[in-house]
């Protein structure tokens, strides 16, 4: 058995898979004080459900959020910066930038919390902005800086030096001096985390790896831990925001690159639901509890950004290009100081929850709007391992929402719905748009456990002509996980402009880049030749700030000449307008993606064999006037494969209720997915 397990903020989701097709889910409530917990007792009872033995394990693949919560509760380790003499503040002083100019208080915009003042120490070094060393290091004053934090309590150390990605030799030695005076103290290199100019975001990222380093170690040994304890003893591979998964041990390395780890597998289970649905051109939309999470598949490939923003704060990491918004459904509808009604970004979370669970909450919540029109069925949700009483929803909507606006408890329900659905589609136009890309040309995927309740909604607000429901759309992140390719990245800065850019130079750097990717992939069990190399290069016109990632085809008989061109249509269709300006290049990139071991994994298949059981009927709300009304319900796993109907319907299946409204047609594909049609 293969399994993937993503946490998520209300519920950890498991899937195992046999190469006999045998395909098992489950959905665990997620255990925030220690995702372990919930990691290990799911799938020792997907072990149980499936009645298989612990040693039979082949493959644990993970998406964790564990690093992303360290930064948004400010638990990570208490972290020091090491800098050139004379740059302590860079990390202070950001880009000047005030996004909130008109506040009388105004707040940091840079995340000093890493490391205050008084952990940010110099030494004394200097290299120039062509490589070249001004001032050798002076390692009396590393010691001296090392021994300054440690006497402060720090725990992990960032070292980000001036001009460091040219000639990283400096930050090396010191984390040779570091490791021979305080060997259980943690280091991350800003030359190995972000080999890149702009000294600011440089040292913000580096710093970030330094704060989650020691949390997610400590995480991931402990699950590795508790997994060989119970008899797992298969490889762990760790979901990146890239898209790709490394093992536990290099994932450790590099924590900063599993922000957004979990989005990102619900992107490569989205783009392997559209290969098997012949679907190339993509939107993806994960709704949990807490958020809602969307991204753009173009031509069967997810858009990945150069640099993602963690509370706010850049994170220059390639990320799958996920759109976060705080919508999902445990988003708590509240009544602004206008009496408008709004939903989110608080969430209820996995405790107390939203207040139909009976554990606590008294605050309305989207799940408890989606109870009372009758979406859901009370009795089946998370497969009947959550109770959800309606009676407490009606009570929480009447009270907060219903009475103060002077409406029936349905009409507010309907109300936080239609909220909700507005944000997200707003979040999805945005991902869109932004990219030069029109939403009217491609298909919603749904997934998540309440994104099937809202895709077609979101659809008719955009204009959008088909919604595609995997067949788990609920554990479809968990699904990605085992579709996703081992894959390891290497980069560097290589400052030229595009016309003067040297051939072999290029190409001596690359190779230098792949030999990194190959000694990771070694480091995997990757037989050489298992394995593709793609290369990119970090590309602008000369005098612009930012710059835009570009393949590099080294085969091509005029590879600058084509990369050039490359870089001009992207620009064209990423910000509407190109000129014929010169380019320069920023950074070289080399990525290596080995596909995943064992028999290819699907998440679909087939639809049942024989005819489909009439449906059942249920009571449910599209619209206030005419109040409840009798709407179709469906069995999925009951489904025959030439089930169609025209909506209102309902489809009840263990991970997740998909809610088609009137004027949408669906009907049950060869793959095993739905499409819905509008």
């Amino acid at each position: 058995m293969q399994i993937g397990v993503d946490t998520g903020g209300t519920f950890t989701d498991l899937i195992g898979w046999q190469p006999d097709g045998n395909t098992w889910i489950l959905k665990v409530p997620s255990t925030p004080h220690d995702p372990s917990e919930a990691v290990l007792a799911g799938i020792a009872e997907l072990l149980t459900m499936a009645r298989v033995a612990p040693g039979a394990v082949r493959q644990v693949a993970h998406g964790t959020t564990v690093a992303t919560n360290a930064v948004l509760e400010r638990k990570g380790a208490r972290t020091g910066i090491i800098a050139t003499r004379g740059f302590r503040d860079v990390l202070e002083i950001g880009r000047q930038i005030r996004t909130a100019v008109y506040e009388l208080a105004l707040r940091p915009e840079t995340p000093v919390f890493l490391a205050p003042g008084a952990r940010r120490v110099e030494v004394d070094e200097r290299v120039d902005a062509n490589g070249d060393v001004l001032l050798a290091l002076d390692e009396s004053s590393v010691i001296t800086a090392v021994d300054q934090l440690v006497a402060q309590g720090v725990e992990s150390v960032a070292v980000a030096l001036l001009f460091s990605f040219l000639k990283p030799d400096h930050e090396t030695r010191v984390r040779e001096i570091i490791r021979a005076r305080y060997p259980g103290l943690a280091v991350s290199l800003s030359c190995e985390v972000d080999p890149s100019f702009r000294e600011y975001e440089r040292t913000v990222v580096t710093a970030f790896d330094a704060y989650t380093k020691p949390v997610l170690a400590a995480y991931l040994k402990r699950l590795v831990s508790g997994l060989r304890s119970a008899g797992v003893d298969a490889p762990v591979q760790v979901m990146q925001s890239r898209g790709g998964v490394a093992s536990a041990m290099l994932a450790a390395e590099r924590p900063v690159r599993l922000f957004l780890s979990g989005p990102a597998a619900g992107v490569v289970g989205g783009a392997a639901t559209g290969r098997a649905a012949e679907q190339r051109d993509l939107i993806t939309i994960d709704v949990g509890g807490t958020s809602c999470d969307i991204a753009l598949i173009n031509d069967a490939k997810p858009l990945v950004r150069p640099e993602g923003r963690i509370d706010g704060f850049p994170v220059r990491v390639p990320m799958v290009d996920v759109n976060a918004i705080g919508a999902g459904g445990g988003s708590i509808a509240w009544l602004d100081s206008s009496g408008g009604l709004r939903v989110g970004p608080h969430s209820a979370g996995a405790v107390p929850g939203p207040a139909c669970y009976g554990q606590g909450g008294a605050l309305p919540t989207v799940t408890d709007a989606a109870l009372v029109l009758g979406y859901l069925d009370a009795d089946r949700f998370a497969d009947g391992r959550v109770a959800l009483d309606r009676a407490l929803s009606e009570r929480a909507i009447a009270e907060h929402l219903a009475t103060p606006l002077g409406l029936s408890v349905n009409a507010a329900a309907l109300g936080i719905q239609q909220v909700v659905n507005a944000q997200m589609a707003e979040g999805t136009r945005l991902v869109s748009i932004k990219q030069g890309l029109d939403p009217r040309e491609f298909t919603l995927v749904a997934l998540g456990g309440a994104g099937p309740l809202h895709a077609p909604a979101i659809a008719a607000e955009l204009d959008m002509r088909e919604v595609l429901f995997p067949r788990y759309p609920g554990v479809l992140s968990a699904a990605g996980l085992l579709q996703a390719p081992t894959e390891h990245e290497a980069s560097v800065g290589f400052p030229c402009d595009l016309d003067d850019a040297d051939h072999g130079a290029i190409v001596a750097c690359i190779e230098r880049l792949d030999r990194q990717t190959r000694e990771r992939m070694a480091t995997e069990g990757v037989d050489a030749g298992a394995s593709v190399t793609r290369h990119f290069a970090d590309v602008c016109y000369v005098g612009q700030s930012h710059y835009l990632e570009v393949p590099i085809h080294l085969d091509d008989a005029e590879p600058l000449t084509r990369l050039y061109a490359d870089f001009v249509a992207t620009h064209a269709r990423v910000f509407g307008y190109s000129t014929d300006s010169p380019a320069r290049i920023v950074n070289l990139r080399a990525v290596e993606s080995a596909a995943p071991t064992g028999a290819p994994y699907r998440q679909s298949g087939p639809a049942r064999a024989g005819a489909t059981p009439a449906p059942s009927i249920r009571e449910a709300t599209f619209d206030a006037e005419r109040g409840p009304e009798p709407v179709n319900v469906w069995e999925r796993e009951r489904l025959a494969p030439d089930w169609r109907a025209d909506g209102p319907l309902i489809v009840t299946q263990s991970d997740t209720t998909v809610l088609i409204p009137a004027g949408w047609h669906a009907r049950m594909l060869a793959s095993g997915d739905i499409l819905a049609s509008r």
